[in-house]
């Protein structure tokens, strides 16, 4: 792998007021994908922009893919990152589904340890700030025409970001889109594509003109069965049984949903993946039968929700009020990556 050193290192920013994925670092990861040499060119470059021709494939037919994870500082100034390999293989899952070449997933998480190496100092160390991590992967070919690409761009870019909860751990206000849909089984929903991302956004601005925080997702055929919330995965407890629904080609495959799964189970719940309906969550909450609700993703983690919205009718969760199960679940998970909790699942990769 080549590596060249940027000789103009910018300014970093202040890690009390990053924000998410303002800045951006000094270096980036770099390969290049073509169908007579497969990927080549493995190198790590100041950051830059591209110069690209207006008839690229990625542009118009939207043949791109990404991840998103974080790396963390602990109290020894290690760096430590959380299933990453899990985001390679994910990665490659969502380059199988668009026709994009796999990558080598060893390599690729070399080449991203590599470049933290190179940009340790721009991780914040501040309670709850980490570094976003972003790998992506687009089609170059520069040609009209709906067909797969034979050239790729893969790289990975890196941006500092701040606490999540700026003010505190607090609860969020969902609201439950009966009209747009997100994806329909054998579909995209369930890979990283970033067309995936653009048509979600008509609803989320419907929500937050309304003064909501996210969307909750409802099935593409029927409108009845709960998806997933904005960019993240959801869960109930409903009479002290924890509920998700069911991975079923329309879900993304979260990581955090994953460690979750696995940590609730350890922790002694019952975990139940089924096909959950709009109706039978209204039923919990008008029978008090709800008593908590989170998403989970890599930006928030745990995201409590406090209230759910749907058609005219708007219920408070729990009170509006953190419950237990979302603390104990968000201090452990951040536990685990930030190296203070015990780490028995051997989730963190410390970077050497």
């Amino acid at each position: 792998m080549k590596i060249e050193l940027n000789k103009n290192l910018k300014k970093k920013p202040d890690f009390n007021d990053l924000g998410f994925g303002r800045y951006f670092t000094d270096h980036m990861y770099m390969v290049n994908y073509a169908e007579n040499k497969g990927w080549f060119d493995e190198r790590i470059v100041p950051y830059q922009s591209f110069t690209m021709d207006p008839a690229t494939l990625v542009f118009h037919y939207s043949q791109t893919i990404f991840e998103g994870l974080k790396a963390y500082k602990d109290k020894e100034n290690n760096i430590r990152l959380f299933r990453p390999s899990a985001n390679f293989a994910r990665l490659n899952d969502s380059a199988n589904r668009c026709c994009i070449p796999k990558i080598d997933e060893k390599a690729a998480l070399n080449g991203l340890t590599e470049l933290l190496k190179i940009e340790k100092d721009w991780i914040p160390n501040l309670p709850g700030t980490s570094l976003y991590i972003r790998p992506t992967i687009i089609a170059t070919d520069a040609v009209l025409g709906v067909r797969a690409s034979s050239t790729y761009l893969f790289y990975i870019i890196l941006s500092p970001v701040g606490a999540y909860y700026k003010n505190g751990f607090a609860p969020g206000k969902i609201l439950i889109e009966d009209f747009y849909t997100r994806a329909s089984s054998g579909g995209t929903g369930e890979y990283k594509m970033g067309a995936n991302y653009a048509i979600s956004l008509k609803a989320s601005e419907k929500a937050k003109a309304q003064n909501f925080d996210q969307v909750l997702w409802l099935d593409g055929k029927e409108k009845k069965y709960i998806e997933e919330v904005g960019a993240m995965n959801i869960f109930f407890i409903i009479d002290n049984e924890v509920i998700t629904p069911k991975l079923h080609g329309s879900i993304l495959p979260g990581i955090t949903r994953d460690s979750v799964i696995k940590l609730l189970k350890d922790f002694g719940y019952k975990v139940t993946e089924r096909q959950i309906s709009v109706d039978e969550l209204y039923e919990a909450i008008k029978n008090k039968k709800l008593n908590e609700s989170f998403g989970t993703g890599t930006a928030a983690v745990i995201s409590p929700v406090g209230w759910f919205k749907y058609k005219d009718t708007e219920f408070a969760i729990n009170g509006g009020k953190i419950g237990e199960v979302s603390k104990k679940l968000y201090n452990t998970l951040t536990g685990i990556q930030y190296g203070t909790a015990a780490d028995k699942f051997n989730w963190s990769v410390i970077v050497k």
